[in-house]
């Protein structure tokens, strides 16, 4: 119970920062003309959102960064409240940021002006952090490779966790990024992923992790302060991609990936329909499955509302979060 009512402390606190240094923010990002090119295949309505701040992940990156930084030194004095195993999934999020940002500016100031990094770039880097991620939970943090529910004893991977561990942090940084199409809607998913997570933690007894989940749920929270529709501010690949991959890294230290496509399914959705359109097109000489990929914008263009997709879209995600929740623990 104490472990439990210090996590919703600290979330209560990350939403506090969050709400407070935001403005300021928003203002600075305003001042610096830091604001999203709208690309010409997106539903017409996405237009008027031309020039609005973008790059705002590093409104909640940095209060979970802060709060990380700050339990960490007390634990230097012998009370223990976050451990050196957060550092890990830490890190990833900064990788991935960093990646992220560079992204963005390229896409705003760069000369692929409203493009951001070549994808093969991008891709490049993103698998060479996830390997070094994937190798300090193989060797240094000594994770178990997967926990079976039924099975009191871990699956050892072997090697081959390795390349299953970075094709997890890989597939759904992009799978965030690409939920992050309408205002709202990557904030909500990840609140109910990582809080889902963040419980798992706790019940495992990971309590560090477990705390780590639920400060990135308040981070997220206060940001969605500024994120709702009509949006203020946007989190960009610098915030999308950070979550997707830190999200990942956390159901691996958990050991209980394999169901983070359920717990995740929204995001799992949006990749698995932007492969089933590209296969498709490709196979079919230019047919179509979905009208618009990632499928929330299939469902722009049948005439649903921004609202009504989110909050559809996270009911969904509720769902299969309660489903992959219960499923982690079944016996």
């Amino acid at each position: 119970m104490r472990d439990s009512s210090l996590a919703i402390a600290i979330s209560s606190i990350s939403f506090m920062l969050t709400v407070i240094w935001g403005s300021p923010f928003v203002r600075m990002l305003r001042k610096l003309n830091i604001g999203k090119i709208i690309r010409i295949d997106v539903p017409a309505s996405h237009m008027a959102k031309m020039n609005t701040p973008t790059m705002g992940g590093f409104m909640f990156l940095i209060p979970v960064t802060l709060l990380t930084v700050i339990l960490n030194a007390v634990s230097l004095f012998g009370s223990q409240l976050i451990g050196s195993s957060i550092l890990v999934p830490l890190a990833t999020m900064w990788g991935f940021a960093l990646i992220g940002a560079v992204d963005d500016w390229e896409g705003i100031r760069g000369p692929r002006r409203g493009l951001g990094m070549r994808g093969k770039t991008k891709f490049l880097l993103q698998c060479l952090v996830a390997l070094v991620i994937a190798y300090a939970l193989k060797e240094i943090l000594l994770i178990p490779h997967l926990l079976w529910p039924t099975s009191l004893v871990p699956l050892n991977l072997g090697w081959a966790y390795l390349a299953i561990a970075a094709f997890f942090i890989v597939a759904y940084s992009n799978a965030i990024n690409l939920t992050d199409g309408i205002d709202g809607l990557a904030g909500m998913i990840s609140i109910a992923a990582f809080g889902t997570y963040g419980i798992i933690a706790l019940m495992q007894g990971q309590i560090y992790l477990g705390r780590f989940c639920f400060c990135i749920v308040g981070a997220l929270a206060g940001f969605l302060w500024f994120n709702c529709k009509p949006a203020a501010l946007y989190m960009g690949d610098t915030g999308s991609q950070a979550l997707g991959a830190t999200l990942a890294v956390v159901a691996l230290m958990t050991g209980r990936w394999l169901f983070l496509p359920l717990i995740a399914i929204i995001p799992t959705a949006e990749m698995v329909s932007v492969i089933i359109q590209v296969v498709y097109f490709k196979a079919t000489g230019g047919k179509r499955v979905f009208k618009k990929t990632p499928i929330h914008h299939h469902f722009e263009m049948i005439g649903w509302e921004e609202n009504q997709i989110v909050m559809r879209f996270w009911l969904i995600e509720l769902i299969g979060a309660m489903l992959g929740l219960s499923m982690a623990f079944l016996s």
